[in-house]
Formats: C-alpha cells, structure tokens, sequence
C-alpha cells in the first residue's frame, strides 16, 4: 500500500475538449493510475486534488469515480474516501482450491477460521460421505480473504473415515494440499451446483456488504477417485469473484 497516497504523482495527461467526454478521460487516467502506481486498498487523491490537477469540474471528477466505483475498480467508504478495488477472483470451475487461484492471479490469500469441531454432519452431507449415522465429521467455516479484503465465506465438512484429524494440521492453509501431501487423498473431481442467495446479518457483517445483497452460493461435493472427502458450501461476494466456462455444443 502507498505510504502516502493523497501526494502521488498523478499522471501528466492533459484533458481536453473534443469528442471523447471529460469525464470518460478522466476515467481512462485513473484506470491507468489504478494499473501502475495504485494497489489494492490504496487511498485514490481525493475531488479536489482531481479537480485543480485536470481541470475538470466536480461533477466530471464524481461521474469519472462513479462509472470506476459501479465497474467493480474502485470502492467508496463513507468518512474515508475511495480506494482501489480489491482484485476480482476468476474461477474457470476447474478443483483448484481457493489458495492456489489466488496465487495464480498474484493476490494473497489467508483466512480466518469462524468455526472448526468434529459433529454430526447434517443429513445432506451424511448421504454424501456414508457411514453410521452417528459418524463425527470435521465441520470447519472459514472467511477467505484475498489481500486482506473478504471474498467468500467457506461452510465446509470433511469426512473423518478418510480424513481422520484433519484440524490437528494448519487449517489456515490449503486444505487441498492437506489432503494429497498428508492423507495421499487429493480431489480429483466434483460435482458443483451454482445458485445465488441474498446477504443475512451475520454474512453480510463478515463480507462488508449492505444486508439482502446478491451472492454466489457454490456448494461442492468432493471426491478423491471414488472417495467422498469434502462438502463444502461457499458463497462469494460477486463483485470479488467471477466464473468463467468455456460450453461445446453437443453433437446431437
């Protein structure tokens, strides 16, 4: 994060009359400045700063920052200012964990563990594993972060038959990685459903968004070859997390 952000060097470009609009070059400028001299939670210069530095008026400077805001670039805390935007997570749906997408799109990830206990597992989830129905699994919710911020929120239950112990390992890592390089019970495929649901109090408070906003729920049953290991029920704020899918047309 910038040490000082409000003295930046903004860049020199000048804005002018012509046929692009004032404030879509203005947006263009902050873009850039958000690209190579900002990083995620960086405060942006505030209006004024703007204002005398381009010599736009406070309504181009606003409608610049709001297009940015609504796009998902920036973000505005009340009292605090605007700042970039935390970096939107791209899954292509394939059994990367939540880590190692981070990784590969250069955030860093962490969590926080909400809640972690052996239990009986829900009926849903003791269809999926087997066993005696008075089996105790492992239950472990974690908040996922990327570059600190939140982006989703993990309900998941592992299968103590073939994952015996699990939380006496570091849970605040990859707990794919746990699997194949401690219990040689990698996830090799999945069944995913893809649904969305609204923000109650309690998840709205760990993902900083406003009560009844639209989030995307993932719940994912896991196995390693014919084993279930993992159900897992995610959701994401959508303004941090995007899936991608490339779909073939069937030759019927």
């Amino acid at each position: 994060m910038s040490a000082n952000p409000h003295h930046i060097d903004l860049p020199p470009t000048r804005i002018v009359e012509g046929p692009v609009p004032k404030h879509a070059q203005l947006r263009a400028i902050l873009e850039e400045l958000c690209d190579t001299r900002l990083h995620p939670g960086d405060l942006l210069p505030g209006e004024r700063v703007l204002e005398e530095t381009y010599g736009v008026s406070r309504i181009t400077v606003r409608r610049a920052i709001g297009d940015l805001v609504a796009a998902g670039r920036l973000r505005r805390a009340r009292g605090k200012g605007t700042f970039v935007a935390p970096n939107t997570l791209v899954s292509r749906l394939n059994l990367a964990s939540f880590s190692s997408e981070m990784e590969a799109q250069n955030v860093s990830a962490s969590s926080k563990i909400l809640s972690s206990a052996r239990a009986p597992a829900p009926p849903e989830v003791q269809k999926f594993f087997g066993g005696g129905p008075g089996t105790l699994h492992t239950h472990l919710r974690r908040l996922r972060l990327g570059d600190g911020e939140p982006y989703s929120i993990d309900d998941a239950w592992y299968n103590a038959l073939h994952v015996p112990g699990l939380l006496e390992n570091d849970v605040y890592k990859s707990v794919y990685a746990i699997l194949d390089e401690d219990y040689q019970v990698p996830v090799t495929e999945a069944d995913q459903m893809v649904t969305a649901v609204n923000a109650d109090d309690q998840t709205a408070s760990l993902l900083d968004v406003a009560l009844g906003t639209a989030l995307l729920r993932i719940i994912r049953l896991s196995r390693s070859r014919e084993l279930p290991v993992e159900w897992c029920s995610s959701v994401y704020r959508t303004d941090r997390y995007r899936l991608n899918t490339r779909v073939m047309r069937g030759a019927g």
